[in-house]
């Protein structure tokens, strides 16, 4: 591999990527839990951040699973866990590369991707067909960052709450139910 001579060795262990991931993922709960704005927040929790999540995680994996099944070319475990990025593409491509190899990893990549695109792209249609959590669900794993000023527009300001809990919710899942379905 030519990159070896310009990356450092340690940088190439993915054992090394796993545990600094993880250790950015502990230090990311830290800082919210240790908030002062972390227990209003929890005391205002509506039906809808509750719902929200739930509802990506069920849809999302349920679609991946139907097109599976209408796509024979991929097993529904290795459809669920593509899906189970949630949007989160950078982190869910390198656990599913290093679960069950680069082809999977770059589908992926490309269809967490997809999903961001489609959600800046498409997000006031869906807040009109499907209603204001529509973007909020579609945007996954992004609708707490990247995806939340269209979420915002489409939806209101008061699904910003609602969307960067979601959003929250579904970046912590990424890596405990990638490695679960694989």
């Amino acid at each position: 591999m030519a990159t070896r001579g310009l990356v450092p060795s340690a940088m190439l262990d993915s054992g090394l990527v796993m545990g600094v991931v993880y250790w950015l993922l502990l230090l990311v709960g830290v800082d919210i839990g240790a908030s002062p704005h972390t227990g209003r927040l929890l005391r205002q929790v509506s039906r809808q951040m509750l719902v929200a999540p739930v509802v990506a995680v069920v849809g999302t994996l349920a679609g991946v699973a139907l097109a599976s099944i209408l796509l024979p070319s991929i097993r529904v475990r290795d459809a669920m866990a593509v899906g189970a990025g949630f949007g989160y593409y950078s982190l869910s491509s390198i656990l599913v590369t290093q679960l069950r190899g680069e082809a999977l990893g770059v589908v992926t990549l490309l269809a967490n991707i997809l999903r961001e695109l489609l959600t800046l792209v498409l997000a006031p249609l869906m807040a009109r067909v499907f209603g204001s959590l529509g973007p909020v669900v579609a945007g996954g794993a992004t609708a707490m960052d990247t995806t939340l000023p269209v979420i915002v527009k489409s939806s209101g300001l008061e699904y910003t709450m609602v969307a960067v809990w979601s959003g929250l919710v579904l970046s912590l899942l990424v890596p405990f139910l990638i490695p679960l379905l694989l």
